[in-house]
């Protein structure tokens, strides 16, 4: 056991120095790989390195993918991670998340193999760490995700009322769809006006409005939303497309307080949880005082 645990240790510090050498943030070029590029011929040189570094991350990228996505989806994860990463606006891709999220599994893999050498479990719980342990480092990096992608969702849910609201009065007051977009993202600060930015790039980028609207809703996967949308693509039908949004904005709102109200009596029912427990454990002790006193009783006739 300890030979082969002396292996594995061996083969993943090799692995993860190989991964974690082509991270920036980890290696530090030597004073003569700085200046190569800078002698004749040096170009050449660099331009071999950096094949060899993205045929690496080529091999590297699939398998990371293919092993990440089987385990989320054997977890119960259904949703596809370009689609969260998009809606978090996250700086990661696809295959750099899965390939951190590789190494981070990696690591905790190393660091469980550690724990076990240091504190000579038995077979059995060696055997259910070595496989909870790095899933515990593949799903929380998996939650974090999920969580940042749940509060990106509810604080959309909180502003579209006020965005809904003021895309409203500008529309009334003469602005075109895309000018009152633009003029929100601008101006706003939140979850919503970063979302707009990104659909004022896309129709910059010769996106037609209607479908950076509905490509926005469908990243942002918020039903509010999804109506809103629905009613912003009818202003090629419609010159009363302002007051529609009004009334959209007002049953957001409705919906919002219907929401708080929800809330707050689930609250109130739960005050009285710890009231009810502290009335009935005195009575039903008081109660079993006399009860066993007749028991007691019954028993000696």
């Amino acid at each position: 056991m300890n030979r082969l645990a002396a292996l594995s240790i061996l083969v993943l510090w090799v692995g993860a120095a190989i991964m974690f050498s082509e991270l920036r943030w980890f290696r530090r070029l030597g004073l003569a790989e700085r200046l190569r590029p800078f002698e004749p011929g040096g170009m050449r040189s660099a331009g071999r390195r950096n094949r060899t570094s993205r045929s690496f991350d080529e091999v590297l990228a699939p398998l990371a993918n293919t092993i990440g996505e089987r385990l989320s989806r054997g977890f119960g994860v259904s949703e596809e991670l370009a689609l969260r990463l998009e809606r978090v606006h996250s700086h990661h891709d696809v295959s750099s998340f899965r390939t951190r999220q590789l190494a981070l599994t990696m690591a905790g893999l190393a660091l469980t193999i550690l724990l076990l050498l240091v504190t000579q479990a038995p077979g059995a719980v060696a055997l259910i760490a070595l496989v909870g342990g790095p899933l515990l480092a593949f799903l929380l990096v998996e939650q974090a995700l999920a969580r940042q992608s749940e509060r990106h969702q509810r604080r959309l849910f909180l502003e579209l009322p006020v965005i809904a609201e003021q895309i409203g009065m500008l529309l009334s007051s003469g602005y075109s769809v895309n000018g009152a977009l633009n003029r929100v993202a601008k101006r706003g600060h939140g979850a919503c006006t970063t979302d707009l930015r990104r659909v004022a790039n896309r129709i910059q980028q010769g996106l037609p409005t209607n479908q950076a609207l509905v490509e926005w809703a469908r990243i942002a996967d918020v039903g509010s939303l999804h109506q809103l949308v629905s009613v912003l693509t009818l202003h090629q039908d419609t010159n009363d497309l302002g007051s529609l949004i009004s009334n959209e904005a007002r049953s957001m709102r409705r919906s919002l307080q219907r929401e708080l109200i929800e809330r707050i009596e689930r609250r109130n029912q739960q005050v009285w949880i710890p009231v009810t427990v502290a009335t009935l454990v005195p009575g039903v002790i008081f109660l079993a005082v006399p009860f066993m006193s007749a028991l007691s009783g019954f028993s000696g006739i």
